[in-house]
């Protein structure tokens, strides 16, 4: 796979490319990956459109048992293929949790600086959402398990959990997961564990470790959110699954889904089935791609003053701290120079940016030259 070939994609309505239209700007903001999707995945949607019906589309039989030979296979997790809900991506996922579990007014808990829709999900379903500032402690961020229990109330009734983590990019240890799963237990809280990235470990010493296979507690209590779509490049066809072994909370879901949440379209579940059975080169290859990548954003930033970030075990993200040097307001000062980055403040924390590296190295290169010579101007 030719991952320093840039496409053009300024005509295609990306939302990504789209928010700089005729503008010399580099979009590195959205999280999707400026790579073709795997050539498998290509002939599979190829094959699905010369079919040329689009009727309604149940969940193919044969897509469960790849989803359960796939978690198998790389998490030892085995899983009955009842335990699937498909839903239209990982942000609808999000919302309809918020909207199963607990009732209006109830609140919800999560860690910041997180993945911004954990903190407006759980509003748009008239929850309440706690947030817990993680802590920065010998260059990794972690969890204040201290202060995630003191925030805690009796109308706590969800945790959203997001592993890997979005934007830091940890990796959580077992002993972590375990805390988590420790204080939820005695909390009597359900989990939502947004595991999307979970495909895109960059560490090689580092494997993720799904929350729900840390005993059958944390089973019983745990809603998995995955989809193929960051690890593929697939956000735009809209097709995500909830791994939930607990029927009373499938249950749950499938009511508050009722009426609300349509089904996964047929191109979704093609994409979905080649990604999981076919592309696995394709996926060694970008993980190989995404590591030379990343050891460039380490470098440059670790030279551009006023800039620093901590190691990114997975992901394609960089959450870089921003210290006073690009003024104070950093993105508008790297978009003048050309390279379009996410505000630290949609994830819950000033002071920050976002930067999605999952481009060709090219792009990659005249970015982080554009955003240092933004600081050599102020």
């Amino acid at each position: 796979m030719d991952f320093d070939r840039v496409v053009d994609r300024r005509a295609t309505s990306s939302l990504k490319w789209a928010k700089y239209a005729g503008r010399d700007v580099i979009p590195m903001w959205v999280a999707d990956m400026d790579f073709p999707s795997a050539p498998a995945i290509v002939a599979a949607l190829v094959e699905r459109v010369e079919h040329g019906i689009f009727g309604y589309t149940d969940t193919p039989t044969e897509l469960n048992r790849t989803i359960a030979a796939h978690l198998q296979a790389a998490y030892g997790w085995q899983i009955e293929p009842e335990w699937l809900l498909w839903l239209p991506g990982l942000v609808t996922a999000l919302n309809l949790v918020c909207r199963a579990i607990g009732d209006e007014g109830s609140d919800v808990v999560t860690a910041v600086p997180v993945y911004h829709p954990f903190l407006t999900a759980p509003v748009n379903q008239h929850r309440t959402v706690t947030t817990v500032p993680m802590r920065l402690h010998s260059g990794r961020w972690q969890w204040d398990f201290e202060r995630l229990e003191a925030a805690i109330t009796p109308r706590t009734r969800l945790l959203l959990l997001c592993n890997p983590h979005n934007p830091v990019g940890r990796v959580f240890t077992r002993e972590e997961l375990e805390e988590i799963a420790r204080i939820a237990r005695e909390h009597e809280l359900i989990v939502a564990s947004d595991e999307i990235h979970c495909g895109l470990v960059l560490d090689a010493d580092k494997s993720h470790l799904p929350f729900a296979t840390l005993d059958s507690d944390a089973a019983a209590r745990t809603i998995t959110l995955m989809a193929a779509s960051k690890t593929f490049n697939l956000p735009g066809l809209g097709c995500a699954f909830a791994i939930v072994p607990n029927a009373g909370l499938r249950a749950l879901l499938t009511r508050a889904a009722a009426g609300i949440v349509p089904r996964v379209n047929a191109l979704g579940y093609a994409a979905t089935s080649a990604a999981y059975r076919d592309s696995a080169g394709w996926h060694a290859e970008l993980l190989d791609y995404l590591r030379g990548n990343r050891a460039l954003v380490l470098e440059r930033i670790a030279n551009m003053p006023g800039l620093s970030t901590t190691p990114i075990e997975a992901t394609y993200l960089a959450w870089i701290a921003v210290d006073g040097a690009a003024g104070p307001d950093p993105v508008q000062c790297f978009e003048s120079a050309g390279v379009g980055l996410y505000d630290g403040r949609v994830f819950g924390a000033e002071g920050y940016v976002r930067l999605n590296f999952a481009c060709p190295r090219s792009l990659l290169t005249q970015g982080l030259e554009r955003m240092a010579h933004a600081l050599q101007a102020k």
